[in-house]
């Protein structure tokens, strides 16, 4: 059974998360990532109605995490994605290979889930993403 080292609330270009931490550290060397979606630091929704300019936010949401918890996209493990529109895919794949390509080269993106949902805790938000990440 692990223990829960830390967990992380305040993260530099992240806005603040009310009553959740952003990421919680375990003493079996992985960190859970909650779910991010499309907004910036000061919490203002980032690219309404677009798929594309919502992933790459909720992606650099989740590299400011990664970064904190001293890791990159190399220390993925598995990434859970929940989309409310299944037919921009491919603008999702773009934009994660977008992040991932640079780190991974040629390796396999990490484990991965996607599910199709009705809709998020805010109607403007198409994508939501959580992590589980390997430190160290």
């Amino acid at each position: 059974m692990a223990n829960i080292n830390e967990r992380l609330t305040d993260i530099p270009g992240v806005a603040p998360g009310f009553g959740y931490a952003h990421a919680v550290t375990t003493s079996n060397g992985l960190a859970y990532i909650s779910g991010q979606v499309a907004v910036d630091a000061d919490g203002t929704l980032v690219g309404e109605n677009d798929m594309a300019a919502q992933t790459r936010q909720a992606l650099t949401n989740l590299q400011h995490i990664l970064h904190a918890l001293g890791t990159d996209w190399t220390g993925l493990v598995k990434l859970t994605w929940f989309v409310t529109d299944t037919a921009q895919l491919q603008d999702i794949r773009d934009v994660r290979d977008e992040f991932l390509r640079p780190a991974l080269g040629d390796l396999p993106n990490p484990a991965s889930s996607l599910i199709r949902v009705a809709g998020l805790f805010r109607p403007e938000f198409l994508i939501e993403v959580e992590a589980v990440v390997a430190l160290g």
